[in-house]
């Protein structure tokens, strides 16, 4: 099928394309009030659904019967998928806009100001975008309106701050993806020898200021080089071109990337100057000093004599100053500097080591694919993969449609039926159980004795510490990991308090492990957290909580999170076997002095 926009001169997928817009759609409704939220819900899902897809949408749409047979596309949401394909445009979208104030939609998803607040402040208060509802909060122009005590409105200063903070950098996975765009284009350009993406994305930090690519090319092809970058496709703007640099702004995203052209041999030296951190950086250039030499982009030189020492690659700037390489990920001066001159660097985890995914969720509650779909997914593209723990919500997460005892026991014959046709049993019978409010489990032990894989985890009360919470959960016999035990979202909302190192004891008394869970917007527990957990001797989890078959990739983030961290293989559970992690689970039993 022909579409209008099938040759868009854009980085961006017809399914990403979509799953925006369609978010767009699900918040323009949930501003319109109660009434809307049906609409809301299921554009919001038909946009997980679209995120989740392995192909382009413009696949499946022959006709809407064919787009109805994909999770959570209706007919009237198969329509304006058509619709999109043909024009590139939705009407409805459109209608939509005039009925909200559109820059204020970003807000629902700042925590603490929901649908009704912005309703009010706008048909009330006249505000239609973020500086207008700054200033009247630093003008007091709210300190005596009914409903918006004191505190709340503390809150919500607080929360918009944080949101604005974020609002300049992009979380890890999108940065990622966008990189990637950017090296795609960038190997079409013939002279380009090595391409490669630095900065703060190389070092993989939870969010991202801007994107650094450094090429290597002969001086004779630099100047072709600067011109095709600046020409690529969805540049929305360009900041500098130069005869070595270049800066953009993509388009659709106003995501700035910076381009840095150099000589083949000035490689190393490169890559190392431009990936960081400063902090780093300097202390390296601080050694070279005491060499009595000079560290700069281009490699290590003698003072005196301007000898190149090193720079062809980023080992041989390392063992010119008497140390092992170091990842990237770890050059944050947290000490791996010391660590490097004495040879005793982590042997970081990598991706290739892990046997499983211990949290994910299907449309039993929260999900997009059904677990049949999920397995095949799995077998198909992780085939090092022994085993998955479906985990879906248990009852208390309404929103998230939490299932009943009974809705487990059917899963159990689903996932049974699935593993017997598969002829192994890659699908675990797990549980995401939500952590009440006195610390006792929203599911009876009856029913949690069955599970394969318990993960315990905090949806409510985000503003009390939650330290006592998560012992009484650690002591919890069946609960075998601490989902997200810091409970924020990245620019959204702020962790619980938790004392930590208490935390952290009461996990290795009781053989409890602590997830690092993979969502963007999580990476939670963090990269310090991570350090001082394996300190601490906690044992690890990495998960995606995947909600869609596209998210299961967000394994390399949780990965980036653990190395950053200074995780090895043996500090995280799922790279050992199923038959180890039953280990892992008597042994538990026996700390807590139990059968």
């Amino acid at each position: 099928m022909a579409t209008s926009t099938e040759n868009s001169p854009s980085f961006y997928s017809h399914n990403e394309m979509l799953a925006r817009l369609f978010h767009q759609m699900a918040l323009c409704y949930r501003y319109l009030g109660e009434e809307e939220r049906f609409r809301a819900q299921a554009y919001e899902k038909a946009s997980r659904t679209l995120s989740g897809l392995k192909e382009d949408i413009s696949g499946y749409a022959k006709d809407i019967s064919t787009l109805d047979q994909l999770s959570g596309i209706g007919e009237s949401i198969a329509e304006k998928i058509l619709e999109f394909l043909q024009t590139g445009k939705i009407r409805t979208f459109e209608k939509l806009k005039k009925k909200v104030p559109e820059e204020l939609l970003p807000l629902l998803e700042v925590n603490g100001i929901g649908p009704a607040t912005l309703r009010y402040f706008h048909e009330k208060m006249g505000i239609s975008n973020r500086d207008q509802m700054e200033e009247a909060l630093r003008s007091g122009q709210f300190d005596h309106t009914k409903g918006f005590g004191s505190k709340k409105l503390e809150n919500i200063k607080r929360a918009l701050k944080m949101h604005k903070e974020t609002q300049s950098r992009m979380n890890l996975w999108e940065a990622l993806k966008a990189g990637e765009r950017v090296l795609e284009e960038l190997q079409k350009m013939k002279g380009i020898k090595q391409a490669v993406l630095c900065g703060s994305l190389r070092r993989r930090k939870e969010t991202i200021g801007d994107i650094d690519a450094v090429v290597t090319a002969a001086k004779k092809d630099w100047k072709p080089i600067i011109q095709f970058f600046v020409n690529m496709r969805d540049v929305g703007k360009i900041l500098a071109s130069g005869d070595t640099k270049a800066s953009i702004l993509l388009a659709q995203s106003d995501i700035q990337v910076d381009l840095r052209v150099v000589l083949e041999e000035e490689y190393g030296a490169a890559l190392l100057y431009f990936t960081g951190s400063k902090e780093h950086n300097i202390q390296l250039r601080t050694l070279a000093r005491d060499k009595g030499w000079k560290l700069n982009e281009y490699g290590i030189f003698d003072l005196k004599s301007n000898h190149r020492i090193a720079g062809n690659t980023e080992a041989d700037m390392y063992k010119a100053l008497g140390m092992d390489y170091i990842p990237p990920e770890l050059r944050e001066c947290r000490g791996e500097l010391e660590l490097a001159r004495n040879h005793s660097l982590p042997k970081l985890i990598e991706q290739k080591e892990m046997k499983g995914d211990m949290h994910l969720h299907s449309t039993w509650s929260d999900g997009a694919a059904d677990i049949g779909d999920i397995a095949a997914h799995i077998q198909s593209v992780y085939p090092n993969y022994e085993y998955i723990v479906v985990s879906d919500h248990s009852p208390s997460e309404k929103i998230a449609r939490g299932l009943q005892p009974d809705e487990f026991l059917r899963q159990f014959e689903e996932i049974d039926k699935i593993n017997r046709e598969l002829g192994s049993p890659l699908l675990k019978k797990g549980i995401e159980v939500d952590i009440l409010a006195d610390g006792h489990l929203d599911v009876g032990e009856d029913l949690l004795a069955q599970f394969d894989w318990v993960t315990a985890s905090i949806h409510s009360g985000f503003t009390r510490d939650n330290t006592k919470r998560l012992r009484k959960a650690c002591e919890n016999r069946f609960v075998h990991c601490i989902g997200h035990p810091g409970g924020r979202l990245i620019g959204k909302r702020a962790g619980y308090p938790v004392n930590w190192a208490e935390l952290f004891k009461i996990a290795l008394d009781t053989g409890t492990a602590l997830e690092i869970n993979s969502q963007p917007l999580r990476l939670d527990l963090t990269d310090e957290l991570v350090k001082a957990a394996i300190e601490a001797g906690v044992t690890l989890t990495i998960s995606t909580d995947s909600h869609a078959l596209s998210q299961f990739s967000y394994m390399q983030l949780g990965i980036a999170v653990a190395r950053r961290g200074f995780a090895e293989k043996s500090n995280v559970l799922n790279t050992l076997s199923w038959k180890q992690i039953e280990s892992f689970k008597k042994k538990k039993l026996k700390k807590l002095g139990l059968p």
